[in-house]
């Protein structure tokens, strides 16, 4: 008996199928610019899972003996948000925005290996399924135990499985781990594909700092992984085959894990700033009309501050016990990173010095950044100082440093690069109206949250402690702390809506709407799959700028 293919349900099984394709297309792509979106709204999605814990983390400390949550729920809380925010925020944003923009930069058609730049990114989606998979096992399911509780750092011996409760931390290793490859593989990626896929007329002397400053990052990333890799295999081979590298009660030591992954975490601090340096030196020209003072020095003075950056592990470990030499040798070494830095800074500021300034949405969060790395570099140079360490080493004081940091340079950087790039990416505008409350929510909240941590530290609050007691001076400084995170929460609320009002009914972008100078912007909004047409081919480094005047092309002054 023959069907009758009414057309409602003729309408709806195409509807699925082109659903299902959609999907799939997704799933399988090897693009580079569809893999380096799916990185940046996975780590999206995490940014917001950590952000929750941290509005937890502020709940329970906004005033003293507060019980919004328990002792070990905490523990676990600021573990999970910090292992996040570096591992599932700041990783995959480097990732993500390396394999969108560069080979558009350079006049690439794709990464060097666009089979293995996808498996880098699904590696690393299950590296941290694999980390929020513990949070499934609090009663013990799956054998899972309950989420990691020993910090992002996971110092020994509270990694041993003697301290720690269940396989939580075996997640976090293997999560972690897991993950690491990933951030491995789009190094690998990056460093292949600028070296060998460059347009015609693209020389070394000619790529964008963008690529510059995100080739630079992925060295880092492959020196910096191995460590921290070693480190954790060691620390299963402790928890499992009676090894103990860390084990103190057997002759190990505690503070050999310490030195595996600070070599490992004070690179790191570079490698998740060195994206905002990337957005920055290219923002801030385009916005103040003139080209980026001292281009040579600027590039000298990124690749000054990764070889240095390696050499600084250790003043994270004043406190421990050193020799004078090695805290005389760490302490040289980290007022010596300071200077490529302050070059950097000089350079932006003279970038913006007599500039024709536009203080569109971009410029707005790169000016913040500059102000607010520039008090960070300054509390850390604070301390690098060796009795001051002593003083407020792990008190409330380090937390504000690492927040001015992370939060305030390298958060404020990816939105300036989100607010000048989505339009490509998209073809949509977003609205500058809803981006500066977006901006101007974020700065105030910023500053409430974690100025007043400065001061909580020099008056001896420590870090990582559940709650306190009253009568210690703590508790105005918390109270202005915790609001300043509520702040922060709605202005985060008015960056996703802007992006979901964008995406539903934004402007019509262009193919140049910030009238910028590099090649990408040669393209369509949103590029085509082969990026172009043609091969591109430069003759300076600003090839539109020779474009858009040719009586007075930059290639006459190179």
């Amino acid at each position: 008996m023959a069907t009758v293919d009414y057309p409602l349900e003729k309408s709806r099984r195409q509807r699925e199928f082109s659903l299902s394709e959609a999907l799939y297309s997704w799933v399988a792509t090897v693009d580079h610019k569809r893999l380096g979106l799916m990185y940046m709204t996975s780590a999206i999605i995490f940014f917001l899972i950590a952000g929750v814990m941290a509005m937890v983390i502020r709940a329970q400390l906004i005033v003293p003996e507060n019980h919004v949550v328990g002792p070990q729920t905490f523990n676990r809380l600021f573990t999970m948000h910090g292992t996040t925010m570096v591992f599932l925020v700041g990783m995959p944003i480097i990732a993500g925005m390396s394999n969108y923009l560069i080979p558009l930069m350079i006049g690439a058609r794709d990464m060097a290996f666009p089979r293995l730049n996808a498996f880098g990114y699904w590696i690393f989606l299950f590296g941290g399924i694999l980390l929020y998979f513990s949070y499934l096992g609090a009663n013990g399911l799956f054998g899972a135990g309950s989420a990691p509780d020993v910090g992002w750092f996971a110092y020994a011996p509270l990694t041993e499985r003697a301290f720690s409760r269940g396989t939580s931390t075996d997640y976090w290793i293997l999560g972690i781990l897991v993950s690491g490859i990933g951030s491995i593989v789009s190094a690998i990626n990056v460093i292949a594909t600028t070296l060998s896929m460059r347009c015609k007329g693209m020389k070394l002397s000619r790529m964008p700092l963008f690529v510059w400053v995100m080739v630079v990052d992925a060295w880092m990333v492959i020196l910096a992984l191995p460590p921290l890799t070693a480190g954790q295999v060691m620390l299963l081979f402790d928890r499992y085959l009676g090894a103990n590298f860390f084990n103190t009660q057997a002759g190990g030591s505690a503070v050999l894990w310490q030195h595996f992954f600070w070599i490992f975490g004070h690179p790191e601090v570079y490698i998740l700033i060195f994206p905002a340096f990337a957005t920055v030196s290219e923002v801030v020209p385009v916005f103040s009309r003139k080209p980026i003072f001292g281009r040579q020095a600027m590039v000298g003075a990124v690749v000054a501050i990764g070889f240095i950056s390696f050499g600084v592990w250790a003043h994270h470990m004043f406190a421990v016990g050193m020799a004078p030499i090695s805290n005389i040798f760490f302490a040289t070494a980290s007022f010596l990173v300071a200077v490529p830095t302050g070059v950097k800074i000089f350079n932006w500021l003279a970038t913006i010095w007599g500039g024709k300034i536009r203080f569109a949405t971009p410029m707005l969060f790169c000016v913040a950044f500059i102000f607010q790395f520039l008090i960070a570099g300054l509390t850390g140079v604070m301390l690098a100082v060796t009795p001051f360490d002593w003083q407020l080493t792990d008190s409330y004081f380090v937390v504000a440093h690492f927040h001015y940091t992370l939060t305030g340079s390298f958060l404020f950087g990816v939105f300036a690069a989100i607010y000048y790039w989505f339009p490509k990416a998209t073809g949509k505008m977003l609205s500058e109206t809803i981006g500066k409350w977006h901006f101007w929510l974020l700065v105030i909240g910023f500053h409430l949250t974690f100025d007043p941590q400065h001061i909580l530290g020099i008056l001896g609050m420590p870090r990582r402690v559940y709650t306190y007691a009253p009568g210690r001076g703590w508790e105005p400084w918390n109270m202005i702390s915790s609001i300043g995170a509520a702040i922060q929460a709605i202005a985060i609320i008015c960056f996703a809506w802007n992006v979901i009002r964008a995406l539903i009914k934004g402007e019509r972008a262009g193919d140049d709407p910030w009238d910028a100078w590099t090649l990408e912007w040669t393209t369509t909004s949103p590029p085509p799959e082969y990026n172009y047409e043609t091969d591109p081919e430069v003759r300076s480094s600003r090839p539109l700028w020779d474009l858009k005047h040719p009586e007075d092309p930059d290639w006459k002054y190179e």
